[in-house]
């Protein structure tokens, strides 16, 4: 796998990238919009170089070779296991900021070629697929994932034909053309490719298309939404400064996909998506072990120890925590197969932790608010502390418990950024999207879970009396409510 330089060096490849409420982006590696996230992504790669880690990123030695787990193909648990003790420890890293990473684009390869496999494309196809995902692995290519949803524009066109984000151009005998606009996906301006899933709307021959697009092919412009935060210092924007994802859109004008990079996927990402559920939950059970972590360092910075009251929530914390480790322990050793022999985490296990965490989230951030008073909105910055006719009085103010007021405002103020910042803002605003949010998350559940009859007919046999034999089939077949539908008003689109 390359080196963090070496990726740092394949970015600068004539990408056109814009940040809205900044502008253009001319190099993403120097830019001050972007080069923080290239630098965590550069310390991604180079971490599996670093000997403190080997035992955590690398699988053992086989035959002398360590290869990475983000980039294994998994075929047992202990595959499984040792992948998601990988997710668990870099992601905790950036307190579950950074949820796409190479890794995870393993995992949509991964989920390109089972989809391939299922649908019996054309042996070529899949042939494609497995030479795709054995680059990713050998070279450690960035990949992201776009579902292919329209846009809100889109959406609102007066002709149905037109509620699409793609639509095909022309066929060539080397590939396809491809023009339109794609919606949200997640850190667009530091990969390289983009999957673009069955959402699209673009059918070839009947069959519905995915593509894998280079952030960087000719036509291909990036939109990233607006930073989280404009603040320039460290000490009051400690996540933000650093973990700034800047989801976005892609907007391709007649872009050339070769055929090697068109795959037969259908309209429905859940195949897809049964290995990115399980990043997804690592990412989300990140940010609650952060949680509880920055909720014990202030219940010692604030004195609050023998607080019955701070106890309580602390527990509060450990429940869900312990809650969504525990189903993903589960999800791991009791995995599923796919027909080409496959391992993946079973969705009975893993769907009630996502379902934990939605429902807790808000709680969460709430008890890291509460736990620390109104310090947490007064803390000073560094420079505050730093100027002359501030310092004594600010050292009495937070200084003192073994604390110097440096140390207390700087954990104060990471608790701030954490918890009531744009960029928290922006995470729980992507987590009700993300995956379907929680009616696909339930829905996946519902369609998991295997114990509706045996459970049933258990218990009317206790009646000791004849009893229709009870058949529950029609609930986990029953198909995912569809996404939500735009109606466009009358008269047309505006």
């Amino acid at each position: 796998m390359r080196t963090g330089a070496e990726y740092r060096e394949a970015l600068r490849d004539g990408r056109k990238v814009w940040v809205m409420g900044v502008g253009a982006v001319d190099d993403v590696t120097t830019h001050p919009a972007t080069r923080a996230m290239v630098e965590e992504y550069v310390a991604w790669y180079d971490r599996h170089r670093d000997p403190e880690w080997q035992e955590i990123l690398l699988t053992p030695a086989e035959n002398g070779a360590r290869l990475p787990w983000g980039f294994v193909l998994p075929r047992a648990k202990e595959d499984l296991i040792g992948m998601g003790r990988s997710f668990a420890k870099t992601m905790l890293l950036s307190a579950g900021n950074i949820t796409h990473d190479p890794a995870y684009g393993n995992l949509i390869a991964l989920g390109i070629l089972t989809t391939v496999q299922a649908q019996n494309a054309p042996q070529q196809q899949i042939d494609n697929a497995v030479a795709y995902r054995d680059r990713i692995a050998r070279t450690g290519r960035f990949l992201t994932y776009c579902g292919g949803a329209p846009v809100i524009g889109q959406r609102m066109q007066p002709d149905p034909a037109d509620r699409v984000a793609l639509k095909l151009v022309r066929e060539t005998d080397a590939g396809v053309i491809i023009r339109g606009r794609l919606g949200m996906h997640t850190s667009p301006a530091w990969a390289e490719d983009v999957y673009v899933g069955g959402l699209s709307g673009i059918d070839i021959g009947g069959r519905r298309a995915g593509f894998i697009v280079p952030v960087a092919a000719p036509g291909v412009t990036t939109l990233c939404r607006k930073l989280a935060t404009r603040e320039t210092n460290p000490f009051i924007a400690p996540l933000s400064l650093r973990y700034d994802e800047l989801d976005g859109q892609m907007w391709l004008d007649d872009v050339f996909v070769p055929w090697e990079h068109v795959f037969f996927v259908g309209p429905d990402p859940d195949p897809i998506a049964r290995w990115l559920r399980w990043h997804h939950l690592y990412g989300w059970l990140a940010k609650a072990e952060f949680t509880l972590g920055l909720a014990f360092a202030l219940t010692d910075a604030m004195g609050l120890k023998e607080h019955d009251q701070t106890v309580e929530y602390l527990v509060d914390l450990i429940v869900e925590v312990q809650t969504v480790r525990s189903c993903l322990t589960a999800a791991e050793r009791d995995p599923e197969f796919t027909s080409a022999g496959y391992c993946f985490p079973d969705h009975r296990h893993l769907a009630p932790g996502g379902i934990a965490l939605f429902k807790a989230r808000q709680r969460i951030s709430e008890i890291l608010r509460i736990l620390p008073g109104s310090s947490l909105v007064v803390a000073p910055a560094d420079s505050d502390l730093a100027a002359p006719e501030l310092a004594a009085g600010l050292e009495e103010s937070f200084g003192g418990g073994g604390y110097t007021a440096l140390q207390r405002s700087a954990l104060l103020q990471l608790a701030w950024d954490h918890v009531s910042s744009a960029l928290d803002g922006r995470e729980s605003a992507f987590e009700l999207h993300a995956s379907g949010g929680m009616p696909n998350w339930r829905g996946w559940l519902r369609q998991n879970f295997r114990d509706y009859n045996r459970l049933a007919n258990a218990v009317t046999a206790m009646l000791g009396l004849p009893m229709p034999d009870i058949d529950l089939a029609a609930i986990p077949a029953a198909p995912i409510a569809p996404r939500r539908r735009t109606t466009p008003p009358p008269g047309g689109k505006n």
